[in-house]
């Protein structure tokens, strides 16, 4: 339900009590389940009633919310505002600004960062923060136990840490790293309490998080809700947040709305104030109601794309790849879709909202059948036998796509398929369930194009992808040039020398047709005429709640 209340006027806007959904693992052990017992014991509702408080819609349900273990995007929501990052990027110029450092500063062999850390800052708990709490955080992430699912791999070659004083904490690397303050500015490197981590498991700590930020946590019941609630003693904030006023929100209800469906008619049934990932047709219906408004945020990383498998037949030729490029209008597909409102056309294999995208890649493939059939023809592909179907060599032109159940990509795969049965492909679509699915699929190769896309400021991101070497090179290509631009592009500092190098890898890539971009990321946020200042971070997935303020009714 939505608890938008307004102090000013003494009013509580009250909607439909959603009933508890999810049901706990029968594999839970029985502490675990005892822990989620006593939380379940406490009512949200019974204090603390005065706050101004709204509720959130979520649109996951994550495997599980520790920032140090887990790697969804979706568990930053509410994080983000739980925890400070030693740094900061700016949500509009991009620029690191202090965090829970002040300053910092990098060796000349580019080896060793180290930060100067702020004073007087508390833990939600009262713990005193300093560097001995830093490197209990850092201590957990690298543990082998924890199995940290994605902090560890942003930390890249990784060599040490230690507490040089109370207020000076070192980091070590084995080789440069220019993504690393990216890296530590992510709600996956928040510094706990390590009072809070002593007293807690690894197992158990999520439902008990504490950490130095604008909110603390209150309480989460799996699959019901997250609570937050403003930190009282916050003063030490990034430069960007917004000061505290008597119409700042100091409580969030975050509510899990997995199925897209449900998301327009909770926000105009009152039961949210805000939620994200709206289906486009929502999202239009929305913009017609004067109660609300929508938000585009645009989300830096890769597009909606498909990866083609270079190592299969037929698109093992450079040549059917450029065709096919040439041949998808996808403009129609994403006009389709998402709308012309919604629809951001990808050109490459970085988003327009990712740092050092190259705009040049917008002048590549047009839609042309002229040219998509003058390629065709001079790779000697042709309908031999008149079953209207494209041959080479005598080989059926049959193309497999493999995609998961979400993010519009079986609308997109199917019109696909429609406009290359109509040039003469034969297309099978597969439909998975899980990423373990594709991943295993991926794995195999049995495959021609296969969906799949990451998030991230900085394109470093797209190492594991297109390095010959990289853990997810689903094309299955392999260029040495290649190689060294990415890794170099990894080391170097220098800014200018970093766009050069990605404009190339950007170009290569596309030139020789590794994947079929179609749409950049839009995050579409329904939200209420009532609430105002809705920012994004740079990530474009996790909103600076500190900044939201409430208009009296």
């Amino acid at each position: 339900m939505s608890l938008l209340r307004s102090r000013s006027r003494g009013r509580t806007r009250w909607g439909l009590w959603l009933p508890l959904v999810g049901v706990f693992a029968c594999a839970l052990s029985a502490i675990s389940l005892a822990v989620i017992g006593t939380i379940m014991s406490e009512s949200v509702d019974e204090e603390d009633d005065d706050l101004l408080t709204i509720t959130y819609g979520l649109t996951l349900l994550p495997s599980g919310f520790d920032p140090h273990i887990h790697r969804s995007a979706e568990l930053g929501i509410p994080l983000h505002s739980v925890y400070d990052t030693l740094v900061y990027r700016h949500p509009e110029t991009l620029e690191f600004v202090a965090g829970l450092a002040d300053e910092w500063e990098v060796s000349e062999n580019g080896l060793i960062y180290t930060f100067r850390l702020k004073e007087g800052v508390f833990f939600h708990d009262g713990t005193p923060f300093n560097a001995d709490a830093v490197a209990v955080t850092f201590d957990r992430i690298i543990a082998p136990e924890t199995g940290s699912q994605k902090a560890l791999a942003l930390l890249g070659p990784y060599a040490g840490h230690r507490a040089v004083d109370a207020y000076t904490f070192e980091l070590q690397l084995s080789e440069p790293y220019a993504p690393l303050l990216d890296a530590l500015s992510q709600p996956y490197f928040g510094i706990a309490s390590p009072t809070a981590l002593a007293n807690t498991t690894n197992a158990t700590y999520q439902y008990h998080q504490v950490g130095t930020g604008p909110f603390e946590m209150v309480e989460y019941i799996p699959g019901d809700r997250f609570v937050i609630k403003r930190n009282p003693d916050y003063n030490w904030g990034p430069v960007y947040l917004a000061s505290y006023t008597d119409t700042s929100v100091e409580r969030v209800i975050f509510r899990f709305y997995e199925l897209p469906e449900t998301r327009r008619i909770a926000l105009e049934a009152g039961d949210v104030d805000l939620v994200g990932e709206l289906p486009p047709t929502d999202a239009d219906l929305i913009l017609r109601n004067q109660d609300f408004r929508i938000h585009q945020e645009l989300i830096p990383g890769q597009p909606l794309q498909f990866f083609f498998n270079t190592a299969k037949f037929p698109t093992d030729d450079i040549r059917i790849r450029q065709a096919l490029l040439y041949a998808t209008n996808r403009e129609a597909v994403v006009g389709t879709v998402f709308f012309d409102q919604f629809s951001p056309m990808a050109y490459g294999p970085l988003s327009a909202a990712t740092q050092f995208y190259d705009p040049a890649m917008q002048t590549l493939y047009p839609h042309s059948l002229e040219r998509a059939n003058t390629i065709f023809e001079s790779a000697g592909v042709e309908d031999s036998d008149g079953d209207n179907i494209l041959d080479l060599n005598g080989e059926p032109l049959r193309l497999k796509v493999v995609f998961m159940g979400f993010g519009f990509l079986p609308e997109v795969s199917q019109l696909l398929e429609s406009q290359w049965r109509e040039i003469g492909l034969e297309v099978e679509l597969v439909q998975l369930g899980s990423f373990a699915d594709l991943r295993e699929y991926a794995e195999s190769g049995d495959f021609n194009l296969i969906a799949f896309n990451d998030f991230g400021v900085d394109p470093a991101f797209i190492n594991r992808f297109y390095l010959s070497s990289g853990d997810s090179n689903w094309t299955r290509f392999s260029d040495p040039e290649l190689d060294g631009w990415l890794i170099e592009a990894t080391r170097t500092t220098d800014l200018e020398t970093r766009q050069e190098l990605y404009s190339a890898i950007q170009r290569r890539i596309m030139e020789q047709g590794l994947i079929l971009p179609i749409r950049d990321y839009v995050n579409l946020v329904g939200i209420t005429t009532r609430l105002d200042g809705l920012i994004y971070a740079a990530h474009g997935w996790w909103p600076l709640l500190s900044n939201l303020v409430v208009d009296s009714p």
